[in-house]
């Protein structure tokens, strides 16, 4: 009997076309799996049991007359509680936030997937606002790592990462500000995209301003692409939104890698510090990327930390995104969320526009630098999954987050595309990430180097089976 919570979205389409299963028992089955790890992980604020089986219900009759509702009709989705979900209360992990609504109104992304006739099986955990790279609250308590429940999962997508590593659900929606998307999916094991900026539109706007993405999070490259397929379509509500896609993604991920120009830095020009099994599992998914086809240079993108210039952008949001709370009200938040909270109202109007600044000369530079080359390559993050509760990993003298991302945020800033590949696992088998960037707009050339990635896998020195350790109840990640 085939474990239904192993198969990826697309293999779901296909058995719902071949009439092999339904959406009911997919739908069943991964509310299962999501009631059995919620105790161990703490992946979801809500799940909406009767409500998905309903939408299943439906689907499953669309399917039986041979008329699907859409590309992912059936499929279980699970919503970060920061985007809007109708019908349902998005929290944003704080307890300043009531729940009375009215809760009427979908983000974008989330009505791009109802109009597809995906089914919503729960809200999953976010860090308060998503202010931190892990995910933990004081409403919601800390969410954690499905390879191994002491460490954190990441954040501020957490409980989007552990839910998909685990099967409960195949897709994803999270949101990435610095790295959101990007970390618990690296920390997790599974696939995660931070699209160009403005390609999946965001409703309400972010108050982190254009440093904030929304992304699919899950089992594979050709999942995120069908994802993408769905979600990045423009919106009116989004100002900012880009028009129409220029093609399917569906559609590019055959083409490979064969003739890419793929810039190699292990280390951002020695700026970073990796971890040495970080970094052996890089290079040997570099390495298979040469194998396949694409020209491989090891160098670095002309940048210096803009770790300033982001702490101005993001502090100022995260102090404008709670500027309307009461004295009281600011007493319920995360404290560290606070501390930046007053960082960020510290700063003045001129402080703002040199960040931007700064910004501007990173994006010229890293435009200039994929004229040369279609993609670069570096770690996702230099560390492995540490402790859970943590914002930092312990002894390593980081004050924020942000001193051990040094990989992600840059690229927020930027607008570029970015993803994250597993490509095996360090001695204690927690995962390690490949990330993969891209010129604005090249979302193709990402998806299509990490759908190469998983179609032929990458060896690791750590596990024989050549993809990272898979946790309980959970399915070996694809291209294995």
């Amino acid at each position: 009997m085939t474990d239904l919570t192993e198969l990826t979205a697309a293999q779901l389409v296909n058995g719902y076309r071949k009439g092999d299963f339904s959406p009911v028992d997919v739908t069943r089955s991964a509310l299962e799996r999501a009631e059995r790890i919620q105790p161990e992980l703490n992946a979801f604020v809500r799940l909406t049991g009767e409500e998905a089986l309903e939408q299943a219900r439906r689907a499953e009759e669309r399917w039986r007359r041979g008329e699907p509702g859409g590309r992912l009709d059936g499929v279980p989705v699970t919503v970060k509680d920061i985007l809007l979900t109708r019908g349902h209360p998005t929290l944003r992990g704080s307890r300043a936030v009531s729940p009375d609504g009215p809760w009427d109104e979908d983000a974008p992304s989330v009505a791009r997937l109802r109009e597809h006739g995906a089914v919503f099986i729960g809200k999953t955990t976010t860090p308060e606002y998503g202010w931190k790279g892990v995910t933990d609250s004081p409403l919601s308590g800390v969410t954690r790592n499905p390879h191994d429940p002491s460490r954190t999962a990441g954040g501020s997508s957490g409980g989007a990462g552990a839910a998909v590593a685990r099967g409960a659900g195949p897709l994803a929606l999270g949101t990435d500000g610095g790295g959101s998307v990007r970390i618990p999916a690296s920390f997790c094991g599974i696939f995660g995209l931070k699209p160009t900026y403005g390609r999946v539109p965001l409703y309400p706007a972010s108050a982190f301003g254009t440093l904030a993405h929304v992304g699919p999070m899950t089992r594979d490259a050709a999942d995120a692409a069908l994802m993408l397929d769905v979600i990045g379509t423009p919106d009116a509500r989004d100002w900012s939104a880009l028009g129409p896609a220029p093609g399917a993604y569906t559609d590019a991920l055959a083409e490979g890698v064969r003739g890419l120009r793929v810039a190699y830095s292990p280390s951002l020009g020695g700026q970073v510090s990796v971890r040495p099994a970080v970094a052996r599992a890089v290079r040997r998914g570099v390495e298979r990327l040469a194998e396949l086809g694409a020209y491989v240079t090891e160098t670095d993108p002309d940048f210096t930390d803009p770790v300033d210039a982001f702490h101005t952008l993001w502090f100022s949001g995260a102090a404008r995104v709670v500027q309307h709370l009461r004295a009281g009200q600011r007493e319920l938040l995360d404290p560290g969320l606070r501390d930046v909270v007053g960082a960020g109202a510290r700063y003045s109007a001129l402080d703002y526009l040199a960040a931007v600044d700064v910004r501007m000369e990173l994006g010229r530079r890293m435009g200039r630098f994929h004229e040369a080359y279609d993609l670069l390559v570096t770690p996702t993050l230099p560390v492995t999954a540490f402790e859970a509760g943590a914002e930092v990993p312990k002894g390593s003298g980081h004050r924020r987050w942000t001193g051990w991302t040094p990989f992600t945020y840059p690229f927020n800033l930027t607008q570029q595309p970015a993803a994250t590949v597993p490509v095996g696992s360090d001695g204690d088998g927690l995962p390690i990430g490949l990330q993969l960037v891209a010129a604005r707009h090249r979302d193709d050339l990402v998806l299509r180097a990490a759908h190469a990635l998983y179609e032929t896998g990458v060896p690791d020195a750590a596990h024989e089976s050549g993809t990272p350790a898979s946790p309980p109840d959970s399915p070996t990640p694809a291209g294995s």
